[in-house]
């Protein structure tokens, strides 16, 4: 996935958001370049987000038009509703999105953004945070060359029990939305597309999500944000006839991910081509969170 296009001036990219995902990760992030350069922010804290541009060098934009006026790019660290008000616009307004998971609360919103997408034909690209660490990519690599017979995984941490990241959406939807994208993906990915998915439990507790592939393989998933923990756990492991394969970020240091994620979205930006992590992958997942949900 990665691109070897040399991108020859940074991507001037405004930033809708100045909670603490945008403050941990994407202006600092795309403030770092080389590739990327943060010119803007908007929030509807003006004072939050002042603040932020004034750490990074950025100007406060009064106005989210006033935020697209001055950038080539948008990238979003808001609740997923915001986000599904806000990206149909940015994308009329001809920028290219980086774009955060869930797409939307809801699949109607998810289904108008990437319809907003692909009618302005703009670059999209979607913030799958560990599909940009090397040991990932190395993983669904070798997952691509195992015939898979049985797979089960989880992403378990606390952070719903307080602190930043104890969200008003988060704490709404639980584990569902904000971390069944990242397994969902994964296991999409390494043992073959999902047809079905069907879930039990308490999303805010922690709920179980049963996968049957279009391969005929059978997958599990747990979640939870509501576990005491004393570093987030995220596992995948495959059984075959020839073994297992396992991945564990245990040992992953996830600062790694960020200048490929920033190197490959300018790369796009700059080449016009969105790369397989754009929004119909989001939606893909909106799709089988969907499902899940109704089960």
């Amino acid at each position: 996935m990665s691109t070897a296009i040399t991108v020859d001036r940074p991507v001037e990219v405004g930033l809708i958001g100045a909670g603490p995902w945008a403050r941990e990760m994407h202006a600092p992030v795309l403030a770092a370049g080389p590739e990327t350069r943060l010119v803007a922010v908007w929030a509807r804290r003006q004072d939050a987000a002042a603040d932020l541009a004034a750490r990074h060098g950025a100007v406060v934009a009064r106005t989210v038009e006033e935020l697209f006026d001055r950038c080539e790019a948008v990238a979003f660290a808001v609740p997923p509703s915001v986000q599904a008000e806000l990206a149909p616009l940015a994308a009329r307004a001809g920028r290219a999105l980086l774009l955060e998971k869930p797409l939307a609360p809801t699949l109607n919103g998810a289904r108008a953004v990437a319809e907003a997408v692909a009618e302005a034909g703009v670059v999209s690209q979607f913030v799958l945070s560990k599909r940009y660490h090397p040991v990932t990519r190395d993983f669904l690599a070798r997952a691509a060359r195992m015939t898979v017979t049985g797979a089960r995984s989880c992403y378990l941490h606390g952070a719903f029990l307080g602190g930043d990241f104890a969200t008003p959406w988060r704490l709404e939807h639980g584990a569902l939305l904000d971390l069944g994208p990242h397994l969902l993906d994964l296991l999409d990915a390494s043992v073959g597309p999902i047809a079905t998915v069907r879930a039990t439990g308490d999303p805010r507790v922690w709920v179980e999500l049963t996968c049957e592939h279009e391969n005929g393989v059978v997958s599990q998933a747990s979640l939870s944000g509501s576990v005491r923990l004393a570093q987030a756990r995220t596992r995948v492991e495959l059984y075959g006839r020839d073994g297992e394969l396992v991945y564990d970020t245990a040992e992953i240091d996830h600062d790694e991910c960020w200048p490929v994620l920033r190197r490959e979205f300018a790369a796009a930006v700059r080449s016009g081509r969105s790369s397989e992590l754009d929004v119909r992958r989001g939606l893909r997942l909106q799709e089988l969170l969907e499902q899940a949900a109704a089960r």
